[in-house]
C-alpha cells in the first residue's frame, strides 16, 4: 500500500513551494497532528483559468480530490461532470488563499464547504475509488446527504445527491458564495489573501488579520505613541483615535518583586494580543467583567453595549431576548473595539461560544473544571488528564486551557449543527463517565457551599448566554495572569500553575510557540455518541 508521502508525489512535482502559499505536505509535526477517528472533507470554490469547485475528501491520510466544474449540488439525480486529479495533503482542508499567477493552479481559493463524511456500502473506500464507484455521506455546513462518484471512463466520473431527506430541488452552489472558514468571498480573498472580510460591516472597517500567530502585528510606532502620553489624551491605534485616561493607574497590583500593571501597560498589551484574539471574539456578543478602579475592587458585568459607545463599535441585537435581559450586545469586530473596552475598565473579555448568524449554534463544547477550596493543583490535573485521554479515545480534537485562576478549561470545537442542549447533555454524560474514575475529587452539586470542597465539572456553561473566558484574556488578580492555551502534555510540567502565565510573560511565549487554541477555530468536528 502506498504511504501518504508517496501518493502526494504528483501533488509536489507540480508546484515550486518557494512560491505558492499552498501547503507542502512534507512535514507533520506531533504537537499539530489531529487525532479524530473521523473522515474529513472540504470543497474549495477555485477561480484558476476556469471556475470550478475542488471537492476533496479524506482517504488513507491525503485528501483525494475531484474538479466539478459546476460544483456539487443539493439537488437530487442532478448530475455534474468531476474530473479526478491529484491527492492533496490533509493541511489543505483548511487553505484559503490566492495561487499566484503562472503557477499551476493560479488563482483565488476560499474554503466553501467543510466537514465530515462516512463511507457508505463499503467498509474500503480506498478501494471503492479504484472499483469507479463510492457512496459517501457527507457532513458539512452546506453539503449534506447522500452523495454517489461514479467513473465512467479513465478520469472521468459523474456526481450526484441521492434522493433522501438532505435534497432540496434546484439548488445551485452559486447562490452559496461565501466561505464557511472567514466568511469571505473569491473576490473578498483576491482583493486581500491576507485579510478576514466581514461582509456584515462597512467597507471602512470590514478587512482584518486571518493569520496572526504572534504578536508582532501592532505598529510599533503607534506602541510608542502610547508611551509618550503623559497620563491622558488621543491615542490613534489601529485606524481608530481613542481618548485614553489614568494611564498611570494601577489595574493589577504587583506580589513580592513583580511590578504592578498599569493602565498604560495593559494597554500596550491589548494592543499587541488584539490581531491573535480578535478571532476568538468577532461575530461573538462580548460579555465584559469590568473593574473600572482596578484588580482587587469590587467588579460587576457589562453586557449591554453602552449608549456612549462609538459608532464604529460593533454590536448584535439578540431577537430571542426576554423582558429584563440583555438586547444590544457589543461586538468586538476590530482590534480597536478591544482596546476601547480595555480603557474602559474591561480587564476581563468572555465571549459567546455562539456566533451572531446563528446564536442557538455553539461552536465549540466546553469542559469547565472548577477546583473546589480542598481540590489540590495535582488533583485537577489529573482530572485533565482523565477527559484528554477520554476525548482521544473518541477520535476528537481538543485544546486545553489554564484559566488565569484555579482552574483548567477544556474546548472541543464542533460543527454548528447541534443545539445547547444536545452539547450540554453530550458533555454531562462525559463528564460523569470521568467522575466515575475519580469519585473522591468530584460533586455534582450546584451550590459551592454544598460540594464540601471538592471540583465540579461544569458542564452548564454550554448553554446560550453563558461564556468562558477567551483565551489570553488577562484575569484581575495580582500580576496580571492571563487564560493561556497549553500543549497537553505541559500537565505533566511540575512548574505548570493556572496563572503561571502573565500579560508581562505572554507575548514571548506566543511568538516562540505560536497559538495553541488556533485550531479551535478551524476544526468541525461531530460529537460521536456515547455508551
Amino acid at each position: 500500500m502506498a504511504t501518504s508521502r508517496e501518493k502526494l508525489g504528483t501533488y509536489q512535482r507540480k508546484r515550486d513551494f518557494a512560491k505558492t502559499p499552498e501547503p507542502s505536505g512534507a512535514t507533520k509535526t506531533a504537537k499539530s497532528r489531529r487525532r479524530t477517528k473521523e473522515l474529513r472533507f472540504v470543497v474549495q470554490r477555485h477561480r484558476a483559468r476556469n471556475l470550478h469547485y475542488d471537492v476533496r475528501l479524506e482517504v488513507g491520510g491525503v485528501l483525494v480530490s475531484w474538479a466539478v466544474p459546476k460544483g456539487p449540488t443539493q439537488a437530487p439525480g442532478v448530475r455534474r461532470g468531476a474530473y479526478h486529479v491529484e491527492d492533496h495533503p490533509m493541511e489543505y482542508v483548511d487553505f484559503e488563499g490566492v495561487i499566484p499567477s503562472g503557477e499551476y493552479g493560479g488563482g483565488d481559493v476560499i474554503v466553501w464547504d467543510t466537514g465530515t463524511w462516512e463511507p457508505q456500502e463499503t467498509d474500503d473506500p480506498a478501494k471503492a475509488i479504484a472499483d469507479g464507484e463510492l457512496h459517501a455521506d457527507l457532513h458539512g455546513e452546506k453539503l449534506r446527504g447522500r452523495f454517489v462518484f461514479v467513473r465512467t471512463r479513465a478520469d472521468d466520473w459523474i456526481l450526484l445527491h441521492k434522493r433522501d431527506e438532505f435534497a432540496q430541488a434546484g439548488w445551485d452552489p452559486e447562490e452559496h458564495p461565501r466561505s464557511v472558514l472567514s466568511g469571505r468571498t473569491n473576490d473578498e480573498v483576491k482583493a486581500d489573501p491576507e485579510r478576514l472580510w466581514r461582509s456584515d460591516l462597512p467597507a471602512a472597517r470590514a478587512s482584518m488579520p486571518i493569520k496572526s500567530n504572534a504578536a508582532t502585528d501592532a505598529d510599533p510606532d503607534e506602541i510608542a505613541a502610547l508611551d509618550k502620553l503623559k497620563t491622558q489624551g488621543t491615542w490613534h491605534v489601529f485606524g481608530r483615535d481613542l481618548k485614553v485616561t489614568n494611564l498611570d493607574k494601577v489595574l493589577f497590583p504587583g506580589s513580592g518583586r513583580r511590578k504592578p500593571v498599569t493602565k498604560r501597560d495593559f494597554l500596550r498589551y491589548t494592543a499587541k494580543i488584539a490581531p491573535t484574539v480578535l478571532p476568538y471574539l468577532t461575530r461573538r456578543p462580548l460579555n465584559l467583567h469590568r473593574y473600572p478602579d482596578g484588580a482587587g475592587t469590587k467588579g460587576f458585568w457589562q453586557k449591554e453595549r453602552p449608549s456612549h459607545a462609538p459608532e464604529w463599535l460593533g454590536q448584535w441585537d439578540n431577537p430571542d431576548a426576554n423582558p429584563g435581559e440583555t438586547v444590544t450586545y457589543m461586538v468586538a469586530d476590530e482590534p480597536a473595539a478591544l482596546i476601547w473596552a480595555a480603557n474602559f475598565g474591561a480587564l476581563e473579555w468572555h465571549a459567546w461560544t455562539s456566533q451572531v448568524d446563528k446564536p442557538d449554534r455553539p461552536t465549540y463544547a466546553l469542559i469547565d473544571l472548577d477546583p473546589g477550596t480542598s481540590t489540590k493543583w495535582a488533583d485537577l490535573v489529573m482530572l485533565a488528564r482523565l477527559h484528554r485521554d477520554a476525548l482521544d479515545h473518541l477520535g476528537l480534537l481538543s485544546r486545553a486551557k489554564l484559566t488565569g485562576r484555579r482552574g483548567i478549561q477544556i474546548w472541543i470545537p464542533i460543527a454548528r449543527r447541534p443545539s445547547y442542549a444536545t452539547v450540554r447533555a453530550w458533555v454531562e454524560k462525559l463528564s460523569r463517565s470521568v467522575g466515575e474514575v475519580a469519585p473522591e475529587l468530584v460533586s455534582w452539586k450546584w451550590q459551592k457551599d454544598e460540594r464540601e470542597g471538592l471540583a465540579r465539572l461544569d458542564y452548564t456553561q454550554n448553554a446560550v448566554n453563558k461564556t468562558l473566558v477567551a483565551p489570553y484574556s488577562p484575569r484581575a488578580a495580582a500580576n496580571g495572569p492571563v487564560s493561556a492555551p497549553i500543549h497537553w502534555d505541559e500537565l505533566d510540567d511540575p512548574k505548570l500553575k493556572p496563572d503561571k502565565f502573565t500579560m508581562r510573560t505572554i507575548l514571548e511565549r506566543l511568538a516562540s510557540e505560536g497559538d495553541l487554541f488556533r485550531d479551535v477555530l478551524t476544526a468541525r468536528q461531530k460529537l460521536p455518541p456515547l455508551k
